[in-house]
């Protein structure tokens, strides 16, 4: 080790920070809580002392906290008060006194992952398959949420030491709004035959699949209880390999990152960065709704972040159960914008007669080619300019909002015809208002009239149409401006943390701890480094007074479109259509 070491010394001033922040972000009485011994000799090293410890390996390893590393900083690195502090005793700088620091380091660590760990089964070790099914039928449901719960309030609890120094900074130029998604993480473990008769060395992985819900349903331990199904030999007759475009052996790390949607601060030097506020880990396609609600409750609902802006996640976050994301969302006060796959486009759900069409309540009188708009586009039917005219033309026949929703979530919509945006034959009151408003054209029913045309508005409550409403309508300029800015802000996220030359966080020999819960605690302090170093790089832009200039400058940007411009084939914003001459 002595010939490894950057620095002689750790200054007083760097492990005076990093106590700081550790009790800022109130993880110590958690920590000394799981790890109390009422009985045994006096512990060598304080739970302060670990994790001041793994906080400096992060901060001169790019993330990565190797706990070889950790030993030597703690034994060796920091000031004799800073190690008295930490109950660590002086040890010869040789390799008897390496080994000794390195078991108390070690012993201490385990304990802590014991007490977070979900899962029950044993690492480091090809457990047979029916072993792992007898051992997952014992597991008491209770105390492995319980254990995950406080394994998810650490390591946010580490990524809330990150942005902590900003949060002023985040509350003045920060609307809200997040992007959530998942992300594959390898995990340091060799990856075995989905089919097999044994789990891998780390048995709570799985294979992550990059198209599709990223689920390998053939070896994913949700179905080792099926009694229909039997472990295949890797020799049995008539398999056929499935092939994969890309897989990754490890788990889906699901991020919360926020970022400022405001139009007003897209080019001001004080709009933050793309920082990640929350995370989970799970196996890949396990349940992704619950796992991002439980991200997202621990940012805005345990740690008060700003609340009421938008949320904007991927396709696989849209088609989960509404009572695992959805209706969870909103409840927090945040406002979903979604995308849809090909098969959810067009009426999706109907309520008193009102339609749902990408997420937008609309009066049934609406013509059938802006019901087919998205759908032709995509099929070839029709161009980009005529889809987006089409999109343009649903706006009148939108319901109109009465009033905000009640505190069950349930809200009044007018009729657009009983609102003044709409001409329909139905309610005369509506006519005759001139040829800049549509006149609509219902098609008469023989069981009478629908409720939203009988009258002037209904009441629609949370839960109908709530797997595919969002608050904006789908594919109108602000919907293209909110959406896109958030996926891509996460995506662009996604690559600056997995730069091979930095966090590396898709690497599984960056974490060489098997586990989940040692894998997503190590994934959170590598996430802690590319919040840091994103948050350096910004401050470092802003004046530190009203008369003083910043340390740098900003970097120079080229003349490249705005960042909610860069969508997938189809999607327009006004400045793109053709112009009439």
């Amino acid at each position: 080790m002595r010939s490894e070491r950057p620095v002689l010394a750790i200054s007083d001033l760097a492990v005076k920070a990093a106590l700081n922040e550790i009790a800022a972000t109130g993880v110590l009485p958690i920590l000394e809580q799981i790890t109390i011994a009422h009985l045994g000799r006096r512990r060598l090293l304080t739970v302060e002392g670990l994790w001041t410890g793994m906080l400096l390996c992060s901060a001169e390893n790019r993330g990565q906290v190797r706990f070889d590393k950790v030993t030597d900083i703690l034994h060796q690195r920091i000031g004799a008060a800073w190690r008295a502090r930490f109950g660590i005793p002086d040890r010869p700088d040789d390799d008897r006194g390496f080994e000794a620091g390195y078991a108390v380091v070690r012993r201490l660590l385990h304990k802590i992952l014991k007490a977070l760990d979900p899962s029950p089964l044993p690492k480091n070790l090809r457990l047979p398959k029916e072993q792992a099914a007898q051992l997952l039928a014992d597991v008491d449901e209770h105390e492995a949420e319980r254990r995950r719960s406080l394994l998810r309030t650490l390591s946010n609890s580490v990524l809330e030491g990150s942005v902590i120094r900003v949060r002023d900074l985040l509350a003045q130029h920060w609307d809200g709004s997040v992007s959530v998604d998942g992300t594959a993480v390898a995990t340091f473990a060799k990856g075995l035959r989905s089919t097999g008769l044994e789990l891998a060395t780390d048995p709570d992985a799985g294979w992550y699949v990059r198209d599709g819900d990223h689920r390998d349903d053939e070896g994913a331990l949700d179905n080792l209880m099926r009694p229909d199904r039997k472990p295949e030999s890797k020799d049995a007759p008539g398999r056929r390999k499935r092939r994969r475009k890309k897989y990754v052996f490890g788990y889906e790390a699901t991020l919360v990152v926020a970022r400022d949607t405001d139009p007003s601060r897209q080019s001001s030097v004080f709009r933050p960065p793309a920082l990640v506020l929350a995370l989970t880990m799970d196996r890949p396609g396990r349940e992704p709704g619950k796992r991002a609600t439980e991200a997202l409750a621990d940012a805005f609902l345990r740690r008060g972040y700003t609340r009421g802006g938008y949320i904007g996640p991927d396709r696989a976050y849209n088609n989960s159960d509404p009572g695992d994301f959805q209706l969870p969302v909103r409840a927090m006060g945040l406002r979903p914008v979604f995308d849809y796959r090909l098969d959810q486009l067009g009426i999706a759900a109907g309520v008193h007669g009102a339609i749902q069409i990408e997420g937008t309540w609309y009066s049934p009188a609406m013509p059938q080619p802006l019901i087919d708009a998205t759908a032709d586009l995509l099929a070839g039917r029709i161009d980009k300019a005529t889809w987006k005219r089409r999109i343009k033309a649903r706006a009148p026949y939108a319901l109109v909002p009465k009033e905000h929703p009640d505190q069950e979530g349930f809200q009044r919509f007018l009729c657009p015809a009983a609102a003044g945006k709409l001409q329909c034959p139905i309610k005369p009151a509506s006519l005759r208002r001139g040829h800049s408003i549509p006149l609509a054209d219902p098609e008469p029913s023989p069981v009478g009239l629908p409720k939203i045309c009988a009258q002037a508005s209904i009441t629609i409550a949370p839960e109908l149409g709530a797997k595919h409403a969002q608050s904006l309508p789908y594919g109108s300029d602000e919907w293209v401006r909110i959406y896109f800015t958030l996926r891509n802000s996460i995506e662009s996220f996604n690559g600056y943390a997995k730069d091979d030359n930095y966090e590396a966080i898709e690497r599984g020999g960056r974490r060489r701890i098997r586990g989940m819960a040692a894998q997503m605690l190590l994934l959170a302090f590598q996430l802690h480094h590319a919040n840091t170093r994103k948050i350096d790089a910004w401050l470092d832009t802003l004046p530190a007074g009203s008369a003083s200039r910043p340390r740098r400058r900003p970097p120079r940007r080229r003349e490249n479109r705005p960042l909610s411009n860069w969508t997938p084939t189809g999607y327009m914003n006004d400045e793109d259509l053709p112009q009439a001459a």
